[in-house]
């Protein structure tokens, strides 16, 4: 790290913002939605491993890629660097009190009460139940046709987050929040996302309608919260350890505190894990050879080594969190060796790092063997963000993917549709998905008869 790095300095006076792209405003907007990772290949060629893009409704945010600054962004003291200030875009969603809005104390102290369900005795908890849901849906498949995979992988991440979070059994209570969250979720497919915390956008129109879900969503967890409060025998569930939760003051949570950390669980543990376990399903369908290996593996139960490397490669080549928080610079801020002044956004660019060829050798190459012979770097492979803005969620995701991705492959042959590699979309405010969904065809390895097609040298860029 610099000696200056992520510290204000009165000396150093703010430099220009990096260059970047001369189009307008409105154009930047619509390459960055529609063509996600192409567009930042494209401006990294042009302009390095930093520039400004300026897209509506936002402030100018810079883009930063070279492995040492993105190392000295994650480190910067709380004071300095406000990731919770860069993610309000999503405030809207998962309420003021989230721990991803918050900064510096505020942060901390939330983040606290947030890591012992995700983490240790309650997650050792939650492995045979993962395991059955995964088992569940797996086994529901089609075979012998192509079959769209991420409308799939988000229905059983959604029920796994649904009863991890709130203990619901089947009923309505579930019924109810499984079909508002589903509609709130599938609003992120729409361009007006990225609009909806500009002044009025939330009052018509598609963003209306989405506040009238989120109302609806608010009254039904309120209900269970009051609920859940009047029980004396408490679950195992998120929503339990919460309540039995205590900040450093000793107070309980409050019922606002719990729904936005409620709603957080449930948005950050649902599309994200969906949408990379679609990318798994997309690579390998196009990686024979891995993934017989990955079978026998599976087959002998022995540790799962190769499929913990394969979990790491797909979120290096395609994480679905384009970059880790963005992060507002609240004193001016001397990165590599440009100073920032206040106010800018500064994105570490986790998808342009992870395709770095001088940090990864072969970028575009799927090759999960580069994992099993280092493992991964705590600052250059930063799928669940790092240092004090690490994902509270990163154990219970990988966790997840595990337990899919051994069923899964336990039970199918994967096999590719096209020998093109699917294309990168945007879902969500900020979640990027394979653009046909995930579609491969399943066969049942007992009946497989398919010859698959001759396994890619490398991966097409974006």
């Amino acid at each position: 790290m610099s000696q200056t790095a992520g510290h204000a300095d009165g000396e150093h006076v703010p430099d220009p913002l990096p260059a970047g792209p001369r189009m307008p405003a409105i154009v930047q907007t619509i390459a960055y939605w529609t063509r996600p990772t192409a567009f930042l290949e494209r401006m990294r060629a042009h302009h390095g491993s930093r520039f400004t893009l300026r897209l509506l409704g936002l402030e100018p945010i810079v883009i930063i890629s070279a492995a040492e600054e993105v190392r000295e962004i994650l480190l910067a003291p709380p004071e300095v660097l406000h990731p919770g200030e860069g993610g309000k875009i999503i405030e809207p969603l998962v309420g003021p009190t989230s721990v991803i809005v918050l900064d510096e104390q505020a942060h901390m102290e939330q983040r606290k009460l947030m890591l012992p369900p995700f983490h240790g005795k309650a997650l050792a908890r939650l492995s045979g139940l993962i395991g059955e849901f995964a088992e569940r849906e797996v086994s529901s498949w089609p075979t012998s046709e192509p079959v769209a995979l991420h409308p799939r992988l988000q229905r059983v991440t959604l029920e796994i987050i649904l009863r991890v979070v709130f203990g619901l059994g089947r009923g309505s209570q579930l019924d109810a929040l499984r079909e508002v969250l589903t509609r709130i979720l599938a609003f992120g497919d729409n361009p007006l996302a990225m609009l909806w915390t500009l002044p009025g956008v939330t009052s018509v129109g598609p963003g209306a309608r989405q506040t009238r879900l989120l109302e609806e969503a608010d009254r039904l967890i309120f209900a269970l919260v009051e609920e859940r409060r009047a029980e004396t025998s408490p679950g195992d569930d998120v929503l339990s350890l919460l309540l039995a939760a205590r900040h450093d003051d000793g107070s309980q949570m409050t019922d606002r505190e719990l729904r936005d950390e409620l709603v957080t669980a449930l948005a950050a543990g649902h599309e994200t894990t969906a949408s990379q376990l679609a990318w798994a399903f997309t690579l390998l369908s196009q990686a024979p050879e891995l993934t017989a290996r990955l079978q026998r593996e599976v087959d002998s139960e022995d540790e799962q080594e190769l499929l913990s490397a394969t979990i790491h490669e797909v979120m290096r080549m395609r994480p679905v969190l384009p970059n880790a928080e963005p992060r507002v610079v609240k004193k001016p801020t001397r990165i590599g060796d440009r100073t920032y002044p206040v106010g800018t956004t500064l994105y570490a660019s986790t998808y342009l790092m992870h395709h770095d060829p001088s940090v990864y050798p072969e970028p575009y190459r799927f090759r999960p063997e580069r994992f099993l012979e280092s493992p991964p770097g705590t600052y250059t492979w930063i799928p669940f963000g790092g240092g004090r803005r690490r994902c509270v969620g990163a154990s219970f995701a990988m966790l997840e993917m595990h337990a899919v991705l051994r069923a899964a492959l336990a039970r199918y042959d994967i096999h590719p549709v096209t020998a093109r590699a699917e294309r990168a979309r945007r879902r969500g405010i900020i979640t990027i998905s394979p653009m046909r969904g995930a579609t491969v065809v399943l066969e049942s390895r007992v009946r497989s008869r398919r010859t698959p097609l001759p396994e890619l040298q490398t991966a097409t860029a974006p």
